[in-house]
């Protein structure tokens, strides 16, 4: 997910379980009334007054009453007041008696409880010092959002004039940036070398900084004016936006990029992991709670990615033999990033064309494992040229009301090297459909729900869910080919080997250079991809690990109630089940399930 929802829309989540310490018992029907309004009336006041501090969230869902502004979250005076926010509603929350909530509200009260407490302890740890990497942050998705084909609308007047408001907030910001960068100097809390040297020429790229307006990205928005702009409105707006592009947004990025060069890159620091970073321990930890929603340590979470690993290894050996390779393991890998039948295409559009012949495929099973489905649109794109080379394959969410589709975009820098072993039928399974297009599409639709919940985001759940998806694989027909079948056991090792690198270079077991030679001797990827995948690791430290927990916690309870229900356990009906409420944090997810099951059973 970078998925705008995962570089706009992410929460990270809190530490701490609630719901499964807490009464089930029934109630009077009157006292649940009162109980349950009082709750939907803190929950909608909450997530009202939350978009006023994150309006690009309310963009990204639709919302547009917030679409000419920018978060200020960068300034001290934000943190101090969206904290005393966060308490205030904290405070109005335990006011409820948890024990007079239905068991929907009994989830929505957990949520919520978790969200805030998670909210207000994370700014312990100063991420404000580190405004964005080279992974994701606002000067990355910014150019998305005012390339006209976005989330950011484009249709009236009005919408021309948002966009002009945001352009005029975009370098204020970006000062902001800077001097929360100078603030993490002077805190000894700074990003790796390896990463600004990275984020230097995105900040030079080519799509953002060109004079030549009609190349330039954010001049989008005017090729693609609406029909029914009159002449003198179309003329009005381009010379509008030619001004904006040079004066603001290239000046902008140009200054950021000479100030990562030549100030911050000299102070960035030449170790790779937080345990180099003062409290780094503390806050890596802290990290790896609020992601896999568990109390698991990271000693744990490594010896479980050591444990994945190897057992995924042995499936990989059946693959080998199947195919009648004589080599070793490492050199099976090498050879299919080579091997020319592991690359059949020519073109982009053959590319695109080949993850539509995998949606064709599954589509009648789908409807055998769902009940429910999304009434979302869902389109498949190839990644715009300017960010291709610097992100991997992601699902970036539709509006809620149905009016922007879900779209998997796909980074193809070149076709002819495009290797199905690196995943293919696995990453659509995990990207689109069912995972990412199914649960985040579902979660939006589902007008039941508080919004916050509605539009939250767990990072343990909603990449564990699309982790979990990938294991459907043969259920729907797929994986038939040993090339195909080697991608996705080699995109199931990708997660193991996240659980072994990211916990072992943020404790200090691994340097960046020995995380990558171990990617590489796992998991079919080329070198480049390999460092990406590493680097990714280091500047959002805990958010891999989320892919794994979370998948092998919904696999285990598919397995429990499986042996519990017998003949009575129905796929579609624990799949609608798991879906039907949101990101969860996970001991929330078991606690809600097992309430189903017991249901079933009677």
């Amino acid at each position: 997910m970078t998925h705008l929802c995962k570089i706009i829309c992410v929460t990270i989540l809190a530490y701490c379980f609630f719901s499964c310490k807490k009464d089930d018992s029934p109630v009077m029907k009157t006292t649940i009334s009162s109980a349950t309004s009082e709750l939907d009336s803190i929950a909608s006041n909450y997530y009202e007054e939350y978009l006023k501090f994150y309006p690009l969230e309310a963009t990204s869902q639709g919302d547009d009453r917030y679409n000419d502004m920018l978060p200020d979250n960068l300034s001290q005076d934000f943190i101090k007041k969206e904290i005393a926010f966060y308490n205030s509603v904290y405070n109005r929350l335990k006011s409820i008696d948890y024990n007079n909530l239905d068991d929907d509200h009994k989830v929505v009260y957990d949520v919520l409880e978790y969200t805030l407490k998670e909210k207000q302890e994370r700014y312990a740890y100063h991420p404000e010092y580190i405004p964005f990497t080279q992974f994701d942050g606002l000067p990355l998705t910014f150019p998305m959002l005012g390339s006209g084909t976005g989330i950011q609308p484009f249709r009236t007047e009005k919408d021309y004039e948002n966009w002009l408001k945001r352009i005029d907030e975009f370098p204020i910001w970006m000062d902001s940036a800077i001097e929360n960068f100078r603030l993490g100097i002077k805190n000894n809390t700074v990003l790796p070398k390896s990463l600004v040297l990275k984020m230097i020429p995105q900040m030079k790229a080519e799509e953002i900084t060109t004079f030549e307006i009609d190349k330039n990205i954010f001049y989008g928005p005017i090729k693609n004016l609406p029909k029914d702009f009159k002449p003198v409105t179309a003329n009005k707006y381009a010379k509008l936006y030619q001004d904006a592009i040079k004066n603001k947004l290239i000046p902008a990025y140009l200054k950021m990029a000479d100030f990562l060069e030549k100030e911050y890159l000299p102070k960035a620091r030449t170790t790779d992991g937080y345990d180099a970073s003062p409290n780094g321990s503390n806050v890596y930890a802290y990290y790896v709670k609020s992601w896999t929603t568990t109390d698991k340590t990271p000693d744990d979470i490594h010896k479980t990615g050591l444990e994945e690993v190897a057992r995924i290894r042995k499936e990989m050996e059946k693959v080998k033999a199947q195919v009648g390779f004589k080599g070793s393991l490492e050199e099976v890998l090498n050879y299919v990033k080579t091997d020319p039948k592991a690359m059949p295409y020519k073109t982009s559009a053959e590319v695109l064309a080949g993850f539509q012949s995998i949606l064709d495929k599954i589509t009648p099973k789908l409807k055998t494992m769902f009940n429910v489905t999304p009434k979302t649109p869902f389109e498949i794109r190839q990644t715009e040229k300017y960010r291709e080379a610097s992100v991997s394959a992601e699902y970036i969410q539709g509006s809620a009301d149905g009016k922007r589709p879900g779209i998997f975009y796909m980074p193809i820098p070149d076709p002819t090297k495009f290797n199905v072993t690196s995943g293919m039928e696995s990453l659509f399974l995990h990207e689109a459909i069912p995972g990412h297009h199914y649960q985040i599409s579902l979660q939006q639709e589902n007008t039941k729900l508080p919004k916050f919940m509605r539009f939250g985001w767990i990072g343990a759940y909603g990449e564990g869910w699309a982790l979990y998806c990938e294991s459907l694989g043969p259920e729907l027909g797929l994986y038939t080919d040993p090339y195909q079948k080697m991608g996705s056991l080699s995109d199931e090792m990708l997660r193991a080997v996240r659980l072994v690198i990211d916990t072992g270079i943020h404790t200090g077991q691994m340097s960046r250079e020995e995380a990558i030679k171990y990617f590489l001797s796992n998991v079919a990827y080329d070198e480049a991809s390999a460092i990406a995948e590493v680097e990714r690791y280091m500047a959002l430290p805990r958010q891999a690990l989320s892919y794994k927990t979370g998948a092998m916690k919904i696999r285990e309870l598919r397995n429990k109630y499986q042996k519990e229900q017998g003949k009575k356990f129905n796929l579609a009906s624990f799949h609608d089940e798991v879906l039907s409420q949101g990101c969860l944090p996970l001991e929330v997810l078991e606690r809600k399930m097992n309430l189903w099951s017991k249901g079933v059973k009677q």
